[in-house]
């Protein structure tokens, strides 16, 4: 399963990319290219950047695990290293089971459901008296974690 950002993001960037163009090629075409003209070529690498960032950043889950993907780069986690979910502001970040806390780009409080059915696992609330996250409950209490059954099954 995949989480992405809008394609918005990605179409802003080519868009920018067009409009930065003629800016950073303003200096050349001249008889002598002044010296400002070649920095100016730098102004092109924020929008590519964002045209990047935007295709490819987010979360992907499988049976195996979670892969956060950045503009350059990529994460690997297993699900028996998660210890459980965290609501974070719009997002929601895994608690890892060392203590590290990482955020999923593109995952929100109403994809958890999504995001732990690719785990094979069900949603369980941190509480027993509480109902689990994403499960409809009009609690927003940021505190509250979610776990899954492979994670408490593996603390105790």
């Amino acid at each position: 399963m995949r989480f992405r950002r809008s394609a918005a993001i990605s179409i802003a960037g080519l868009v920018a990319i067009l409009g930065a163009v003629p800016l950073a090629t303003s200096g050349f075409g001249m008889d002598s290219t002044p010296w400002w003209a070649y920095p100016l070529l730098l102004v092109l690498l924020v929008p590519v950047f964002v045209a990047i960032w935007g295709w490819r950043a987010g979360t992907d889950a499988d049976a195996a695990g979670l892969r956060i993907r950045g503009a350059f780069r990529s994460r690997r986690i297993a699900w028996t290293d998660i210890a459980g979910f965290e609501p974070a502001g719009r997002g929601v970040v895994a608690s890892l089971a060392g203590g590290e806390q990482v955020a999923l780009p593109a995952v929100g409080r109403a994809d958890l459901p999504r995001l732990i059915a690719a785990s094979g696992t069900e949603l369980v609330g941190h509480d027993d008296d509480e109902p689990a996250a994403g499960t409809g409950s009009d609690q927003d209490d940021a505190s509250d974690e979610v776990e899954t059954d492979a994670a408490q099954s593996s603390a105790k």
